[in-house]
């Protein structure tokens, strides 16, 4: 592979967890955030990831040790670009703040350096559109939490080139990861424009009053859940006949959510503050504990979903 060092642009919930994962699949990474306080914070994530990794077998403390001897954790924008192949940022979701970074970036390295960025919606064109060399920019959208979560949506700007693709598709792939790669980008990409219009059709079931939001969850969680992991919605309507899934479309679409607008549902709720686990209340009340069980019930699972996919290579 072409890449060996990357520089990784913000130290927060995906930037301390991406370089995390380059670092344990060798690679050199300088990780940089604006934020002194926020790069130390990220360092420490890290140590604390790799430690959970330890507790379950997964690593021992020599790994561990060489993991963390490959982040270096750079005291400026100019030091981190230093004698890199990749840089992928993980900064704040706005377009205007981005396109002054990427304007910054382009300045400082090599014109050969890929500039990748973890972005879950805005477009790469619009990120690349006053650059000298907008053909380097590609989108590279890990999901949460990226050390467990195998995806990765590699989705090109209108002037990126084929061969950033390519190489970027070959560093997902490099650092354990599975790419997925777009014709070409729309709003959203694949996996927000599913996860949103399941969540819009879960909010109208409870909206009508017609279930509860812990019955909504379970028939997702032992339903559905239960078979996407290996079967999508597409191979899935292979498998059940595409005749069947037609003439149920033929009834059901009509009468399913077709609202264009953002849920009043969820407005209300983030008006009243109930913003989920991050304000103890949202669609459930969130006390420490419980908020502490589900996230060690969800690494477990993905844990095990990730050994299962090292036995499928």
């Amino acid at each position: 592979m072409d890449i060996k060092k990357v520089m990784v642009l913000g130290a927060g919930t995906m930037g301390h967890g991406i370089a995390q994962l380059c670092a344990e699949a060798g690679l050199e990474v300088n990780m940089f955030d604006v934020s002194s306080e926020n790069l130390n914070k990220g360092y420490e994530s890290i140590e604390k990831s790799l430690s959970l990794l330890m507790s379950n077998n997964k690593i021992t403390q020599q790994e561990k040790d060489t993991v963390l001897s490959k982040i270096n954790l750079s005291k400026s924008l100019e030091e981190a670009v230093d004698d890199i192949q990749l840089v992928i940022e993980c900064i704040v979701e706005n377009l205007a703040v981005k396109q002054k970074v990427y304007a910054e970036l382009e300045s400082l390295c090599d014109p050969s350096v890929i500039l990748a960025t973890n972005t879950s919606g805005l477009s790469p064109t619009a990120i690349s559109q006053n650059l000298k060399h907008p053909e380097r920019v590609v989108v590279a959208h890990f999901w949460c939490p990226p050390e467990l979560i195998p995806l990765v949506e590699v989705v090109p700007g209108e002037k990126t080139s084929s061969e950033v693709v390519e190489k970027t598709m070959g560093w997902v792939e490099a650092i354990g990861k599975k790419a997925v790669r777009m014709n070409k980008e729309c709003l959203g990409f694949i996996g927000n424009r599913l996860q949103l219009a399941l969540l819009r059709e879960a909010i109208y079931i409870v909206e009508q009053g017609w279930a509860d939001p812990e019955e909504v969850d379970k028939a997702v969680e032992y339903g559905l859940g239960r078979r996407l992991p290996v079967t999508g919605p597409l191979r899935s309507a292979d498998l059940g006949g595409l005749d069947i899934f037609y003439n149920i479309s033929s009834y059901l679409f009509k009468d399913l959510c077709n609202s264009t607008e953002a849920s009043q549902y969820l407005k209300e709720k983030v008006e009243a503050g109930k913003l989920g686990t991050k304000t103890g209340a949202g669609n459930y009340d969130w006390a420490p504990e419980s908020i502490d069980d589900i996230t060690k019930k969800r690494t477990e699972l993905l844990l095990h979903f990730l050994e299962k996919d090292k036995e499928n290579k």
